[in-house]
């Protein structure tokens, strides 16, 4: 299994940051950026295979590599996302399409969190694994935070899995927020690749969860795994940028 790290967007929000810089390079902790944050959370879960899309400012990463390899003992690849500035983040998610067939972890490029939220979804699968239920993708949820309308919101069905995936949900629905983090097992790769292929060519500008959406309508199951009283933050705008520089410093 390998990680894999969406880092394609503009970021546009977190201007003048982002006039020169993806997000994920974007300071938090002196030096420290989201993206190393991230490295550092695979490495801790001994995954040290790690996949990152990229695509505006795609040459800061790309020489930023050797040390980002070396400081956390990580092997880099690249994935284009030729659209990166035109098209949302399902199209960026399917560019990587054929390493879904390694098994991956997905991590947004602009969640801070620790590396616990890796170790319950590996400790979650291995289970439902060992218990014959054959997961295919499993998506960390948080359920205790109080939501809101900007919130990726998730309701789940015991017995079904996940039912609803999307921000235009009543928050008093949901059962918790998805958190941007998503275990994909290679027994899910061609579904999954379908789902976000047929959802970006519905609508270039959806998201890769509306992709997950496409294949709950299509009757397959999306496991949750809840990640308990864990503090996390999706760095979206200026207000965001400031909790995840708190943050930081601890993970």
């Amino acid at each position: 299994m390998i990680g894999l790290v969406p880092a394609a967007g503009a970021g546009s929000r977190l201007r003048p940051y982002t006039d020169t810089l993806p997000k994920a390079l974007v300071p938090v902790d002196d030096e420290r950026t989201i993206l190393d944050i991230t490295l550092r959370n695979f490495a801790e879960v001994e995954m040290r295979d790690v996949a990152i899309i990229v695509g505006y400012c795609a040459d800061a990463i790309r020489e930023r590599k050797t040390a980002l390899e070396k400081r956390h003992g990580v092997t880099l690849h690249l994935v284009d996302n030729p659209k990166a500035e035109t098209w949302n983040n399902c199209y960026t998610v399917w560019c990587a399409r054929d390493l879904f067939k390694e098994g991956v972890i997905l991590a947004n490029s602009d969640t801070i969190h620790p590396a616990s939220v890796e170790r319950t979804l590996l400790e979650a699968n291995a289970k439902l694994t060992a218990a014959g239920q054959q997961p295919g993708v499993l998506l960390a949820l948080d359920t205790v935070k109080k939501l809101a309308d900007e919130e990726m919101k998730v309701t789940v069905d015991p017995e079904k899995g996940a039912r609803r995936i999307t921000k235009l949900m009543d928050p008093a629905d949901a059962t918790g927020e998805y958190i941007g983090v998503t275990l994909i097992n290679p027994s899910a790769a061609d579904a999954l690749a379908s789902a976000l292929q047929a959802t970006f060519e519905r609508d270039p500008q959806l998201y890769y969860e509306d992709g997950y959406q496409e294949m709950i309508d299509r009757g397959l199951r999306i496991d949750v795994q809840p990640i308990g009283q864990v503090d996390w933050v999706e760095v979206d705008n200026h207000e965001d940028l400031a909790r995840g520089r708190e943050l930081a410093c601890r993970y």
